[in-house]
C-alpha cells in the first residue's frame, strides 16, 4: 500500500508547543495599542461566573456522565385552546407529545382519534383535568404499561389521592412537574433557576414520601421544566448542571435515577416588536436544549408574546425541531458538549453556584418558607439585568438594536385568560401563561427583556405625528455615516423618526436642513476631525434655527451641547428624557 507523507512543516507533532503565557504576551501586546486591559476580554455572568477568552487543556475537569443514552428528544407542543384541528395538524406535522392547558371538560373531545400510546399527554396542573385524563386512559384502547406523560400536579391536598391512583393504574405515567420557569421569567439568573428548582423538587419529594410513597417512587413522579434561551452555551451548561445536581440529591437519598427534562424556549426573551426575529431566538434555544440533553422541547411560536399563535407560527415552531432532529441529526450524539473545556468549566461553575443557592433556601426553611428570600434575590438580578438592557449592553435585535420603524403590526386573537383590550395590536398583555402550577406563582412577576423599549415604541406610535430627532450630519457620507447610523439606531429603538441632513459642507447648510425638518432636537454626527472644525459653529447655527436641544454622537466636544450619545450610554434614560422634553404624555 502506498503511503502519503506530509512535508515536515505540516506534521502536527512537530509544531512547537505554545503555552498560555505566550498567548497572553501576544494578546497584551495588541491590547496595549488600544489602551484596553485584559480584563475587558473577561465576561461576568449574572451569577458572577467569569467567562475567560480562552480555555485550554489546563481547564479540563474529570469526566462526568451527564446524559442518558437516547435517540433524539420529544417534540412537545402546547395547546391552550381546545382546537382538534390545530392539535391534529401538530401531530401530523411531527409533534410527538402534547402539552394541554385546556378545560377538563374539553379533553375527551380534543383527544378523540389521538393514539395515546404514541403521543404522551402533559397537563397543566388541574386536579379536575388529571381525573378526566385518568378516565380517558382507562377507557382508551391502550395498555396501562404504555401510558406516558405527566399530570403536572402539585403534591398537596386532593392531588395526592390522584397521584396515588395514577401510580397504581399507570406505572409509567409521571404526575408532578418541577417548574423552574417562574424563576427564569421573573428575570432570575441560571443558577437561581437551578437552585430554586432543586428546592422545589425537594419539597415535592417530602410531600410525596409523607403521603406514603417510597423514595424511589417519589423520584419517579418528577419531571423538570427549564427555560432554554438564545444564550447557547449557557443553556447547554444549565441543563447539564441540572442533571448533575439532581444526581447528587438522588445519591444522598439512596436512589438511582436520571433527571427527566422538559426545555421550553424562554418567554422572557420573546419580543412583540419585529416578532419574526423570535424564530431565530427559538432556533438557537432549541439547538442548545437538544445539545444540552433535554428529553422534551417546546418551541414557543414566534407570535406567542402577541396573542394566540396562528397555524403558520405553529408550523414553523414544530418544523424548527423537525429540522434539527431529522436534517441536522442533533439527537444522535450523546452529550455532544462533553469534553469542551469551556462547557465543562461553565457546567461546573453553574452547579456550584446553584447548589449554594439551594442550600441557602433550605436553611431558610425550604421553598415554601423562603418566598421573600427568593423574590428579593431574583428582583436584584432583574435590576442588574434591566440596567444592562437599558444601556444596550445586553442588546435585543429588532428592538433595542436594529429596530424596524416600518414594520407592520402582527395581530393575533387574544390568548386565553388575557384581556383582549390590552392586546391589540401592540398591547401590554403578557405572553401566553405557560408555567403556573401554583396559584400564587411564588409571588414572582413576569417580565420580558424587551418590555421597556417596546413601551416607548407604543408611546411613539400613539402620537398624531411620529416624534423625531434630527441627525445633523457633518461632512461627506464617509465622515458621518458611522455615528449617524449609531444615533439613528438608538433613537429608532424608542420609536423616533430620524431625518438627516445628508452630506453637508457648512454649518448653515446643516441648520437649514434642520429647520425644514420641523424637529426640535438635533444630534451632531460626524468624525473627530469634523467636530474639531465645525461643531461649535454648527451648534450655534442649529440654536438659531430653532433647535431646543442639541446632543452629540461621541464623548467630547468644545461645542455647547446638551448631552452625548455613545456606545454604552444610558440609552433608555436618554429616550425617556427626550419624550419628556418634547412634552409627550404617557
Amino acid at each position: 500500500m502506498m503511503e502519503l507523507a506530509l512535508p515536515a512543516e505540516f506534521r502536527p507533532n512537530e509544531f512547537p508547543a505554545a503555552s498560555r503565557e505566550q498567548w497572553r504576551e501576544l494578546v497584551d501586546a495588541v491590547l496595549s495599542k488600544t489602551g484596553a486591559s485584559f480584563d475587558s476580554l473577561v465576561t461576568k455572568t449574572y451569577d458572577g461566573i467569569e467567562l475567560q477568552p480562552l480555555y485550554t487543556l489546563d481547564d479540563a475537569l474529570e469526566p462526568y456522565a451527564l446524559a442518558p443514552v437516547k435517540q433524539g428528544w420529544d417534540v412537545r407542543q402546547r395547546h391552550a385552546v381546545p382546537d382538534p384541528v390545530a392539535l391534529m395538524n401538530d401531530l401530523e406535522g411531527g409533534v410527538t407529545s402534547l402539552w394541554l392547558a385546556v378545560p377538563a371538560s374539553s379533553l375527551e373531545r380534543l383527544l378523540d382519534g389521538v393514539y395515546l400510546d404514541l403521543a404522551p399527554i402533559v397537563l397543566d396542573g388541574s386536579v379536575e383535568a388529571a381525573r378526566a385524563m385518568l378516565r380517558i386512559y382507562d377507557q382508551a384502547p391502550v395498555l396501562a404499561a404504555d401510558v406516558r406523560g405527566n399530570l403536572a400536579l402539585t403534591p398537596s391536598g386532593e392531588a395526592l389521592d390522584v397521584i396515588k391512583q395514577a401510580r397504581s393504574q399507570f406505572p409509567g405515567l409521571r404526575t408532578v412537574v418541577v417548574n423552574a420557569l417562574p424563576f427564569h421569567d421573573a428575570g432570575g439568573s441560571d443558577s437561581e433557576e437551578l437552585g430554586a428548582s432543586l428546592a422545589l423538587a425537594v419539597s415535592y419529594l417530602r410531600a410525596l414520601t409523607d403521603a406514603g410513597l417510597s423514595d424511589a417512587e417519589a423520584f419517579a413522579q418528577l419531571e423538570f421544566r427549564y427555560a432554554a434561551t438564545a444564550d447557547q452555551f449557557m443553556t447547554i451548561a444549565k441543563l447539564r448542571a441540572a442533571r448533575r445536581l439532581w444526581a447528587r440529591v438522588a445519591e444522598v437519598s439512596g436512589v438511582e435515577t436520571v433527571q427527566v427534562q422538559h426545555a421550553v424556549t424562554s418567554s422572557a426573551m420573546m419580543t412583540r416588536r419585529d416578532p419574526w426575529v423570535n424564530m431565530l431566538r427559538t432556533t438557537v434555544a432549541t439547538l442548545a436544549a437538544g445539545l444540552g440533553g433535554a428529553d422534551a422541547v417546546t418551541v414557543q411560536p414566534f407570535d406567542a408574546a402577541i396573542g394566540l399563535p396562528d397555524e403558520f407560527a405553529r408550523r414553523v415552531a414544530r418544523n424548527t425541531q423537525n429540522l434539527l432532529l431529522e436534517e441536522s441529526h442533533l439527537g444522535e450524539v450523546i452529550d455532544p458538549a462533553a469534553g469542551s473545556w469551556y462547557v465543562e468549566k461553565l457546567t461546573d461553575a453553574l452547579a456550584v453556584e446553584a447548589w449554594a443557592w439551594f442550600q441557602e433556601i433550605e436553611r431558610a426553611g425550604g421553598i415554601d418558607s423562603a418566598g421573600s428570600l427568593v423574590a428579593s434575590r431574583i428582583a436584584a438580578t432583574w435590576a442588574a439585568r434591566s440596567a444592562r438592557l437599558a444601556d444596550r449592553s445586553d442588546p435585543i435585535t429588532g428592538v433595542s438594536e436594529f429596530p424596524n420603524l416600518a414594520e407592520k403590526p402582527v395581530v393575533r386573537d387574544p390568548a386565553p385568560g388575557i384581556d383582549s383590550d390590552s392586546q391589540a395590536p401592540w398591547g401590554d398583555a403578557p405572553p401566553i401563561p405557560i408555567f403556573s402550577t401554583r396559584s400564587d406563582n411564588f409571588g414572582l412577576p413576569r417580565v420580558r427583556y424587551a418590555q421597556a423599549f417596546e413601551e416607548l415604541r407604543d408611546l411613539a406610535d400613539a402620537q398624531p405625528e411620529r416624534p423625531q430627532v434630527f441627525l445633523a450630519t457633518l461632512g461627506p457620507v464617509a465622515a458621518h455615516t458611522a455615528r449617524a447610523t449609531f444615533a439613528a439606531n438608538l433613537f429608532n429603538a424608542g420609536g423616533f423618526a430620524t431625518p438627516n441632513a445628508g452630506p453637508t459642507r457648512t454649518a448653515e447648510e446643516v441648520a437649514q436642513k434642520f429647520k425644514e425638518s420641523g424637529a426640535k432636537v438635533a444630534v451632531l454626527c460626524g468624525s473627530e476631525a469634523s467636530y474639531a472644525e465645525h461643531a461649535v459653529a454648527t451648534v450655534e447655527a442649529l440654536r438659531q434655527a430653532g433647535a431646543e436641544r442639541v446632543l452629540l454622537a461621541g464623548k467630547k466636544t468644545d461645542a455647547a451641547v446638551d448631552g452625548f450619545v455613545f456606545a454604552g450610554c444610558p440609552a433608555l434614560e436618554i429616550l425617556n428624557s427626550t419624550f419628556e422634553f418634547l412634552g409627550v404624555e404617557r
